[in-house]
């Protein structure tokens, strides 16, 4: 009897013991979890600072294209409508509502002098002519992209008088290159011959590589930095950001907080290099964010 009883006072110290220690073991594991994110919020608002935030009113929450206009000006498109909206960060007003077409997927903007074009995801290009007065031209200008590129990136290269284009799914060729495309506006016809390959299994992208390799950078939209020429493409599906320089090569690839960044899907800069990128409503209202990098 007393070995019977001393062996269940062992069992019960054994109980014990263990039990203490699990739960020390988890809340080590959990405070090390929540540090992890810490040190990760702290790494990504180190690199990447928020200047400021302009919340969106509801008929932008699927906000897909922004352009910068002047200080306090922006042109946005959203999913759903064929519509272009300036919006005025200062008043927090849509000042003007310019509609260029019915329904659609329409994803990207881009604005030369007094025309503006807006991307498809189908690949087609519509050209606004005279967008800001009353006596619009709407032109469509045909790409060989299609659904399946899903297209959601275009911008205007001002200094050599050319869109650029660049899918985000599935791009012409192989599945591994994401390449970026030029339509002069001498023509308005893409030229087939990419301006910038990205290869997706560079070494530098590999801490974001995807199983399904061509979904290891999605291309949202893409601008160009007025002042150091660089291209910079914005990934929303995996928030991130690369910047490439005009040769192509990648400089550098920032990673996107997704709390603070839930869906970015509009990139564009000031003509003195503030850079600003709109996100989709998500738990929070859609949005502008003017963006530091560092």
């Amino acid at each position: 009897m007393k070995n019977l009883k001393h062996a269940l006072l062992i069992t019960i110290i054994v109980i014990t013991v263990s039990f203490f220690a699990f739960n020390s073991f988890k809340d080590q594991l959990t405070t090390g979890s929540k540090k992890a994110m810490i040190n990760t919020e702290n790494n990504y608002s180190n690199k990447c600072t928020i200047i400021n935030t302009y919340n969106l009113p509801k008929i932008l929450n699927e906000i897909s294209g922004i352009v910068w206009l002047n200080y306090n000006t922006f042109a946005c498109i959203q999913d759903e409508s064929g519509t272009i909206f300036i919006y005025n960060t200062e008043e927090h007003t849509i000042t003007k509502k310019i509609k260029f077409a019915g329904k659609g997927d329409y994803e990207a903007i881009a604005i030369n002098n007094n025309d503006a074009y807006i991307l498809r995801s189908d690949g087609l290009i519509y050209k606004v002519k005279n967008y800001d007065t009353d006596y619009l031209e709407i032109e469509k200008i045909e790409t060989p992209f299609k659904s399946y590129n899903n297209m959601e990136s275009l911008t205007l290269d001002k200094n050599n008088n050319q869109l650029l284009i660049s899918p985000k799914d599935y791009d012409l060729e192989k599945k591994y290159i994401k390449n970026i495309y030029k339509i002069p506006l001498s023509t308005q016809e893409i030229d087939n011959n990419p301006i910038v390959s990205i290869d997706l299994k560079a070494d530098i992208l590999k801490d974001f590589k995807k199983k399904k390799i061509h979904e290891t950078l999605c291309p949202s939209d893409i601008a160009i930095h007025p002042i150091s020429k660089d291209i910079y493409v914005l990934d929303g599906r995996n928030p991130k950001l690369l910047i490439l320089n005009k040769a192509g090569k990648i400089k550098d690839v920032f990673k996107l907080n997704k709390h603070k960044f839930a869906q970015p899907e509009g990139i564009t800069f000031s003509e003195d290099g503030r850079l600003f990128i709109s996100n989709e409503a998500d738990k929070k209202r859609a949005n502008i964010l003017e963006v530091e990098l560092k």
